[in-house]
C-alpha cells in the first residue's frame, strides 16, 4: 500500500526517528502506525545490542538533590561523543534517570536499569531505544545516592564534572567553594587517616627506592622519606591542600575559620578509569591504500 506523508509525519512525531526508518517500518506493517512503532522498538534493540561493544567515554554527570536537600543523586551516564552528550534526547534521558535513583533508591546500577520511566518502559528498555534513534551506544555506568543530618553542597563544572560535599557548619557559600576545589584538585580523601594503606605503602616504597639512590647516611634517609611522604599526604588530602582561590592558605585552615567539617566528598568526572581508544589516521589511511 502506498504510505502517506501524514503517516510519516505522525510516527516521527511518535518516535523521533528519521524519516527513511520511519518509511521503511510503515511499509512493512502496511500503514499500520502502532505496529510500526512496535517494529521500530524491536529492531531498535537488535541495533543496541550491536553496539554494546563500542568503548562510550564521554558523557554527562549529572546532579539532584531532594526537597530538603537530605539526600542528593549523582549519576554518570556514557555516550561516544560529546555531541551526543549535549543533545536534548541525551539530556531527557539522564535529567529522568537521576530522578528516578532519587525517588526510588536503587540499590546498584542492575536494579536501576529495571526500574521504570514515566513512559512505563524500564530503563533499560529506554537506554536502548535512545542508541537505536542516535546511533550511538550509551551506557548508565554509575551513581550514587546519599542521605545526611548535616547538610549537602555541589558543584557541577559543566556536564563533566560533578561533586557533591556532606560539610557540618559552615555555609551554603563554603560548601560550594569547597566542592569546586574538589572539582579541580580531585583529592584521594578528606585528612590523612582515610588515605588508603594500599596507596601509602606503594608510595612509600618508591620514596625508600629514590632516597637510597642518594647515597647519604641512613638516618638522612629516614628523614628525607617522613618528609616526602608527609608532603604526598598533604597533596592528596582534601584538609592538606592549598585552597584554589587562596593558595595562601590550606582548606583545613578555611574551614576552621568558618568552624566547618567537612564529612565525606563524592567526585564524578566523565570517563574516568575508561580506556579510549585512540585512532592514528595516518596508520587507517596506509590499511586503506594496502587494501
Amino acid at each position: 500500500m502506498a504510505i502517506t506523508a501524514s503517516q510519516v509525519k505522525e510516527l516521527r512525531e511518535r518516535t523521533g526517528a528519521g524519516m527513511m526508518e520511519c518509511k521503511k517500518a510503515l511499509v512493512e506493517c502496511d500503514g499500520d502506525i502502532d505496529s510500526a512503532i512496535e517494529h521500530m522498538r524491536k529492531t531498535g534493540l537488535a541495533k543496541a545490542d550491536k553496539k554494546a561493544g563500542r568503548i562510550a567515554a564521554e558523557g554527562g554527570v549529572i546532579i539532584k538533590a531532594s526537597p530538603d536537600s537530605k539526600t542528593i543523586a549523582i549519576l554518570e551516564v556514557n555516550s561516544e561523543t560529546d555531541f551526543v552528550s549535549g543533545g536534548e534526547d541525551f539530556a531527557a534521558f539522564t535529567n529522568e534517570v537521576c530522578q528516578i535513583i532519587l525517588a526510588q533508591a536503587p540499590a546498584d546500577v542492575d536494579v536501576l536499569m529495571a526500574s521504570k520511566m514515566a513512559n512505563g518502559d524500564t530503563v533499560d528498555i529506554a537506554c536502548r531505544a535512545l542508541i537505536a534513534k542516535i546511533g550511538e551506544k550509551i551506557s548508565v555506568r554509575r551513581f550514587a545516592l546519599l542521605n545526611t543530618d548535616g547538610a549537602f553542597s555541589f558543584y557541577s563544572h559543566g556536564a563533566r564534572i560533578g561533586v557533591v560535599v556532606e560539610m557540618k557548619g559552615g555555609t551554603d557559600e563554603l560548601g560550594r567553594d569547597v566542592a569546586m576545589h574538589i572539582a579541580a584538585t580531585n583529592p584521594v580523601c578528606v585528612s590523612e587517616e582515610q588515605v588508603p594503606a594500599e596507596i601509602l605503602e606503594k608510595e612509600k616504597v618508591i620514596f625508600i627506592a629514590q632516597a637510597k639512590e642518594s647515597g647519604k647516611p641512613d638516618n638522612i634517609i629516614e628523614k628525607m622519606i617522613e618528609g616526602r611522604i608527609n608532603k604526598y599526604l598533604k597533596e592528596v588530602t582534601l584538609v592538606g591542600q592549598p585552597f584554589v582561590k587562596d593558595p595562601d592558605t590550606t582548606v583545613e585552615k578555611l574551614l576552621k575559620s568558618n568552624d566547618a567539617t567537612v564529612l565525606s566528598f563524592c567526585r564524578y568526572e566523565v570517563g574516568e578509569g575508561i580506556e579510549k581508544a585512540v585512532d592514528n589516521f595516518a596508520e587507517e589511511v596506509m590499511a586503506q591504500v594496502r587494501a
